[in-house]
């Protein structure tokens, strides 16, 4: 085979905007790239390695011997190494060889920019050319509305590993097998987005894919990167958005990954105060260095680019916030203001929004952030970090608090569930019931629940009942939908046979039939993030239990909903109402489609001249045990 030829993708612009980290489309020069050049087949190669002294390609074209193709480094002090090589073709594997300055050490790693890897437990990298005709055109046009604050964002949030397995062969499904499977689920459910934790390629299983080696490829567990293009595009087909779980916060040590990768502390910081994470054991991104920035901020406008993904799900934001997040005084120093600010990666978050929103603006950025942080889902010109949204981990740890407790001891507890309504409209928040509150012995969702079984499962009702009527938008983890009895385990699947049970089938009909509700009503996401949309009928009924409130559209189109926390039926409750001439029932949890008694009907109510509540009419309902309805005022 021919040895390296000269040759080069970068313009001196390209190098400018990488030195000064502005370069965002890095996927286009760095990484493997198959190409003709001068009439010959091979493929081109660029890598950033700035304290090396040598870089090899090495694979299985040249039986993996260092200095067979050495790659020749750029003369702009770029620190890019690259050339062409002859006959190297898609589906070839390779590693970089390379030999630092630093004590003449040798690392051997993947290519940071992969857009294919080997399948785990081989950790090289695969020549590969993304070549996909795609055929979602109609979805693409409209998906600015789909997405939209405005619109409903039901998200059905989805490890592929375990949600469903061939038992036969104890095995995952494959990426095209989930296109049918997994798309069917979703839509029948009525879910508006589907959200992958992460798929780009990681070495542990157990990390769940958190812990990152091959940023720009899809794992190779399922199939090849066009297959997982095919099950996005398979979800655009069918209506529904696709967000990706999105992790700029760290990177494991792993031998091939990316750290140390010249020798030198290339990618992560070289103050382990700032670029080692204790809790997970792995390395922290030195967000103040300008090609690290770039090679971040690439890497999400490349899914958002070249897989059409509709939304980044960023995690652990409140990790890259805080110097002194997880460690002890004196294990970290202050900002140059002296408070505990990451001042770097916070400029690097709101370029991430910036360039995501000026790009894509039809996506949404979503955040993982679970302190008090100010304004993370305001624009950037107002001085926010400007995600699109935020999870409310307050409104998840107060409501799954209040629901663990016995119901005879709730009325003292009240406070915990109208708490978050003091706050809701202070970010654009998404209710998360994720994958982190139905593990390492926190029990299923059903299973925190009090009461014999079919009380646990008429709380488990009530909860997604409370969840979707709540201001924002919501998140469930896979197997909640039909009260999946034990904790979610990666290597297990989910137990689909818990469907023949009436119980566990109502819960699955309570979930396709909140979606299909919280799709229709525009009063349940139309002003979904602002206090117009949201009115108390009464919150200070502690000592039976029972929420009522009201759900607004922007013309005043209202729903009515009232809530019973306990397993006591109140039976003539009376609620105050005003300009509304009739009721319509829209939904009672009660109903023995989802499970429940059947008795306590509510069709035909009332509306008489009795003033309650501070309101000159009012209605009398007879609230089932554990129960909720919805009403939408005529």
């Amino acid at each position: 085979m021919s040895k390296v030829k000269v040759h080069s993708l970068f313009t001196d612009f390209d190098i400018d905007l990488f030195k000064t980290g502005k370069h965002f489309r890095l996927y286009e020069k760095l990484g493997s790239h198959p190409m003709t050049v001068d009439g010959e087949e091979g493929t081109y190669f660029a890598v950033w390695a700035p304290s090396a002294k040598k870089v090899s390609v090495i694979g299985n074209f040249n039986y993996w011997i260092e200095g067979e193709h050495q790659l020749n480094v750029r003369w702009d002090e770029s620190g890019i190494w690259e050339g062409f090589i002859p006959g190297v073709k898609q589906g070839d594997i390779y590693k970089y060889k390379v030999l630092s300055h630093n004590n003449d050490i040798k690392t051997e790693k993947a290519d940071p920019f992969a857009k294919h890897c080997e399948h785990p437990p081989k950790t090289a990298s695969v020549v590969w050319k993304l070549n996909k005709t795609w055929k979602d055109g109609t979805w693409m046009q409209k998906r600015k509305t789909k997405n939209a604050i405005k619109s409903p964002f039901s998200v059905y949030e989805v490890h592929l590993g375990s949600w469903k397995k061939v038992v036969e062969e104890d095995r995952s499904l494959s990426y095209l097998e989930l296109a049918d499977d997994l798309v069917k689920h979703v839509k029948s459910l009525n879910f508006t987005h589907v959200e992958f934790m992460p798929i780009m390629e990681y070495p542990y299983d157990p990390s769940w894919g958190y812990q990152i080696t091959g940023y720009f490829a899809p794992t190779s567990r399922f199939g090849y990167p066009e297959e997982f293009m095919t099950l996005v595009e398979k979800f655009h087909q069918n209506d529904i958005g696709v967000i990706l779980d999105w992790v700029p916060s760290h990177f494991p040590e792993d031998a091939h990954g990316l750290g140390f990768f010249d020798g030198t502390h290339l990618y992560e910081h070289p103050d382990r105060s700032k670029g080692y994470h204790p809790d997970w054991k792995s390395l922290i991104f030195n967000y103040g260095r300008n090609e690290v920035k770039a090679f971040l901020i690439s890497n999400a406008l490349f899914w958002l680019d070249k897989y059409h993904i509709d939304g980044l799900r960023v995690d652990a934001v409140a990790s890259m916030l805080y110097l002194d997040y997880s460690r002890e005084d004196g294990e970290w120093e202050p900002n140059i203001y002296g408070g505990n600010e990451y001042l770097e990666a916070v400029s690097f978050i709101k370029e991430f929004n910036e360039e995501v929103y000026k790009n894509y603006p039809d996506v949404q950025t979503i955040a993982e952030e679970s302190t008090s942080y100010p304004q993370v889902s305001r624009p950037t010109f107002l001085g926010g970090l400007g995600f699109g949204m935020k999870w409310m981990m307050g409104w998840m740890n107060d409501t799954l608090e209040y629901f663990s407790k016995e119901p005879i001891y709730r009325k003292h507890h009240h406070n915990e569930l109208t708490f978050s309504l003091n706050y809701a409209f202070t970010e654009n928040f998404m209710l998360p019931l994720s994958h982190d509150e139905v593990v390492y012995g926190k029990q299923s969702l059903v299973n925190k629940m009090p009461g014999d079984q079919w009380q646990k499962f008429a709380n488990l009702r009530l909860l997604f009942g409370y969840m979707f009527t709540h201001p924002g938008t919501n998140l469930i983890f896979q197997g909640a939908e039909f009260g999946q009895y034990d904790e979610w385990n990666f290597q297990n699947s989910l137990d689909w046979h818990l469907l023949e049970n009436k119980l566990n089938k109502g819960v699955l009909n309570l979930i396709a039939e909140l979606n299909a509700l919280y799709r229709k009503e525009t009063a349940l996401h139309e002003q979904q993030f602002i206090d117009k949309g949201f009115e108390w009928i009464d919150y200070n009924d502690a000592e039976n239990s029972v929420l009522s409130y009201i759900r607004k559209d922007k013309d005043n189109h209202k729903l009515i909903v009232v809530c019973n926390f306990t397993p006591v039926p109140r039976e003539n409750y009376r609620i105050g109402i005003e300009n509304i001439k009739s009721l319509k029932l829209l939904l009672n949890s009660d109903d023995k489609t989802y499970g429940g008694t059947g008795h306590y009907k509510n069709k035909n109510v009332k509306i008489e001249k009795l003033e309650h509540h501070n309101k000159n009419t009012s209605i009398n309902l007879d609230l089932p045990p554990l129960g909720f309805l919805i009403f939408k005022a005529i």
